[in-house]
């Protein structure tokens, strides 16, 4: 008895060294470089693919159909043919909606001010408790952020453990100082004020309507469409009541640049009331995307 319980334990041990939370998909484009190395950027896509779907993220065991589904497209727009770089970062992550195939956009972030260092050949190391370089901060951020927000599409402010996380990551990197998009002065649209944002008091209405959005609005279709579309209806007052004008405020951008298309698409197969409604409140909650909504009406 005692040899089969060592024997689960360590089992246990193993699978959790070898457990993988994320399912990221990872592309590095470097078509703007004008070299003739090109296996350093294969080797840099092959690390940091390694390093997401390599660590061990969540504080629970993930099933393999459990993976968090996300894209990191990196365009590197300067290198010094050493070990220096410059680039544009993309992050997406989705969640699959109950009964279909369907998988529902998250978060979708466009990253400008990502410089880092990174020498052929090597693994990206890293410690939640230091900063050790800034491609794994910026990875580590994303990772559990796109955690954070997944959990709150399934469980009420589920996602507050991995902001915090996502909050100390800013914070070990704050101490570095060398690299921008840290620190609140570094512009509005930066991994400190979408940090900042998930973790505000401010935006809990805006968390809460993550959740109400998909589990009883997106999760309810399969089964009811009038259902699941009403229980969107009675979000959008207070979704057009979200703040866009605060300094910082990022995780409104975020919602409604992965939320838009799938808004209007929603709403273009409702009736006639319901879709005068929702163009209202869309346009009122999100002005910028104000031309995309005129396609509810159509």
């Amino acid at each position: 008895m005692r040899k089969i319980s060592l024997y689960i334990i360590f089992l246990f041990i193993g699978y959790s060294a070898g457990a993988q939370d994320l399912n990221a998909q990872v592309k590095v484009i470097s078509g703007k470089i004008q070299t003739s190395n090109r296996h350093i950027f294969q080797s840099l896509e092959t690390a940091m693919k390694d390093f997401l779907n390599g660590r061990k993220w969540c504080q629970e065991p993930i099933l393999p159909q459990e993976r968090f589904e996300c894209t990191f497209v990196l365009n590197i727009t300067a290198w010094d043919g050493n070990s220096n770089f410059s680039g544009e970062l993309q992050v997406q992550s989705s969640r699959p909606v109950f009964n279909s195939s369907y998988s529902s956009p998250v978060m979708n972030v466009n990253d400008k001010d990502f410089d880092f260092t990174y020498s052929e050949g090597s693994t990206v190391d890293y410690s939640d408790q230091t900063f050790t370089s800034n491609l794994a901060s910026v990875m580590a951020f994303y990772a559990y952020t796109i955690i954070g927000l997944d959990y709150d599409t399934f469980g009420r402010l589920g996602g507050t453990p991995y902001f915090q996380q996502a909050q100390a990551v800013v914070t070990n990197a704050q101490s570095n100082g060398a690299y921008k998009g840290w620190k609140a002065f570094d512009g509005n649209i930066t991994r400190y004020w979408l940090s900042e944002n998930l973790n505000s008091r401010a935006y809990l209405p805006l968390r809460n309507i993550l959740y109400d959005y998909h589990r009883n609005g997106l999760d309810q279709m399969a089964d009811n469409v009038a259902r699941g579309r009403k229980a969107i209806d009675d979000l959008l007052p207070t979704l057009a009541q979200t703040d866009r004008t605060r300094l910082g405020a990022m995780f409104p951008l975020i919602f409604f640049t992965a939320k838009s298309d799938e808004l209007v698409s929603i709403y273009s197969k409702a009736d006639s009331r319901e879709k005068s409604a929702a163009l209202t409140a869309l346009t009122q909650a999100d002005p910028s995307n104000g031309q995309k909504y005129q396609g509810i009406g159509r």
